[in-house]
Parts: structure tokens; sequence; C-alpha cells
């Protein structure tokens, strides 16, 4: 077995210039229009919980003095927590509704050619 052959075949593949196929150019538009409502609703997600972390150390005096001031900051802070996680879903959804409409009419179209070609 010629291993020389065979290494040369896959530096040459590696510089040879590459066409993106029709599906490949699919898939891109597909996360092209999911993407910002993942990276949202994960950033949007993380920050709710720390702020609800941050208003239960509050409430529990592990940090700040433990005077009344701040544990009614906490309880406000778990509460304004517990409503953006709450709210994090239904955000999404429109979001992602928003990022599919905008890119709906090349994702068919495309996804059509791509159908008719296979037939």
């Amino acid at each position: 077995m010629n291993t020389d052959k065979f290494f040369a075949e896959a530096i040459a593949n590696e510089y040879a210039p590459k066409s993106d196929s029709k599906v490949v150019a699919l898939k891109k538009l597909d996360r092209k229009a999911k993407n910002p409502a993942t990276i949202f609703a994960f950033t949007f997600g993380i920050i709710m919980a720390l702020v609800l972390g941050v208003g239960m150390c509050l409430t529990m005096g592990v940090i700040g003095s433990g005077t009344a001031a701040f544990f009614a900051m906490g309880i406000a802070a778990g509460v304004i927590g517990i409503a953006g996680i709450c709210a994090n879903y239904s955000i999404y959804r429109k979001l992602l509704a928003s990022g599919k409409q905008k890119y709906a009419y090349e994702i068919l179209v495309l996804a059509k050619e791509i159908s008719e070609e296979n037939r």
C-alpha cells in the first residue's frame, strides 16, 4: 500500500478550492435563523439565575450585613430573577419565530431546489 500517495492527496484536498453545496448553505441559513434566539436564551437564563442566587444570598445573610434592608433587597432580587427565568422561554420562542420568519423564504427556495435536484 502506497501511503505517500494517500498523504499527498489529503494535503492536496486541503488546498483545493471548496465548492459550497446547497445543503451546506441550507444548514448555514438554518443556524443563522436559530442561533440568535438560542444565544439570547442561554445568556438571559444564566444572568437571571445569577440574580436569583444573589437574591438568595442577600436574604440568607451570606452577603450583606443581614439587616432588614438587605433582606428586602434580596427578596426583590429573587423575585426579579424568578420572573426573568419564567419569561425566558416565551422570549426565546418569539425570537425564534421572528428568526424563522426572517429567513423562511430563502430556506424554502433553497430546500425546493435541493429536493428538485434529487428527483
